[in-house]
């Protein structure tokens, strides 16, 4: 019997992506390209829509440090029946905005059936600031990030949690026409780099599953906002959809060549834009895996990295349309050479 086919579907944050840039536009991605295949490897720049979310059965949300240490067998996925979630609160937060944010929580406990644990709250404001690199990438840093650590310590070995739901103040003005753009689907968005930042450094110390919510004041209507980022206008907290993703994630094996989990050698195919191939885990999967590179040309971003540039072979495609039909074609045991109005003739080897 053949081994699940396992497809790693990946939009880096931060870089601007024309579909996966903006509040959870690469969900109907993901629902279409899990049910192309048996088992989904993706990440919660890719699976989180502040208060909307859809849970897929067959889908592994995965941080994207976690993923590349994936990517390069260095860790393998443990799938779990749920995980008990603690809530860390950076200081910094208002006690209007964290009751908001509580209610949030316990909306999701009652009406979710999500195994929360009593939340933890740093004890200093955390301080997160924002930057933008040439490229209009962004990123960003955290001026207390001790104090985050500590508090996310608290939260598993003092509350019990399994996985870790940060929520961080994020900065309200973000200058010049930054927000405005992101709101009118022109722009890459202001928190993503910032909140890789926090769920990188949270996962890299303590081996745990972890996603972020940023903490932002209510903005002004605006009837002219895209479709794209319309999902982080509906109200207080973006906490929904990252306490769903977490619900299920992957405990990380962290053991090399363990039996346990899944392994970075069990994927059959990786999804990415065309221009972002310089992101340490697909290079990791191109050199060290049987998967197949798939990358999308529809997909810009700020990016300018193509697969042969760093020596990637890949399948180029136009549209994840497209990408969905090659692995529909893979999965069936079929060669993609078929498929095209010529087939050369059988030579002499």
């Amino acid at each position: 019997m053949s081994s699940p086919y396992t497809v790693a579907l990946i939009v880096p944050t931060g870089i601007g992506a024309a579909m996966g840039g903006y509040a959870g536009d690469a969900l109907p991605i993901a629902r279409a390209v899990a049910a192309s295949c048996d088992r989904l490897i993706t990440h919660p720049n890719v699976m989180n829509g502040a208060q909307l979310y859809w849970s897929m059965p067959n889908a592994l949300y995965v941080e994207g440090y976690a993923l590349d240490k994936f990517a390069a067998g260095s860790w393998g996925l443990q799938p779990v029946r749920r995980n008990r979630i603690g809530i860390v609160f950076d200081r910094g937060i208002s006690e209007d905005l964290r009751v908001r944010h509580l209610q949030a929580a316990d909306a999701a406990r009652a009406t979710l059936g999500l195994d929360l644990t009593d939340y933890v709250v740093t004890d200093m404001p955390l301080e997160v600031k924002l930057r933008t690199a040439s490229s209009g990438a962004s990123w960003g840093t955290i001026e207390q990030p001790d104090s985050l650590l500590r508090a996310v310590d608290k939260s598993i070995n003092v509350a019990g949690a399994e996985a870790i739901a940060v929520i961080a103040r994020f900065p309200d003005d973000l200058g010049g026409t930054i927000l405005h753009d992101y709101r009118h689907g022109t722009g890459v968005d202001p928190l993503a780099g910032a909140e890789a930042v926090i769920s990188h450094t949270i996962v890299r110390t303590f081996k745990v599953p972890c996603a972020h919510a940023p903490a932002l004041s209510p903005l002004p209507i605006d009837p002219e906002i895209s479709p794209r980022s319309a999902a982080e206008e509906l109200g207080y907290t973006f906490l929904p959809c990252v306490l769903v993703g977490l619900s299920r994630a992957p405990q990380f094996v962290t053991k090399p060549h363990s039996e346990q989990g899944i392994w970075h050698d069990e994927v059959d195919a990786v999804i990415i834009p065309a221009s972002a191939c310089g992101g340490s885990g697909l290079i990791s999967f191109a050199n060290s895996t049987k998967a197949k590179i798939i990358t999308v040309a529809e997909n810009h971003t700020r990016m300018a990295v193509p697969p042969e540039a760093i020596g990637i072979r890949g399948i180029a495609v136009r549209s994840y349309l497209e990408a969905i039909g090659v692995i529909t074609i893979d999965r069936a045991g079929m060669s993609l050479d078929t498929f095209y109005p010529q087939i050369d003739r059988l030579q002499e080897c």
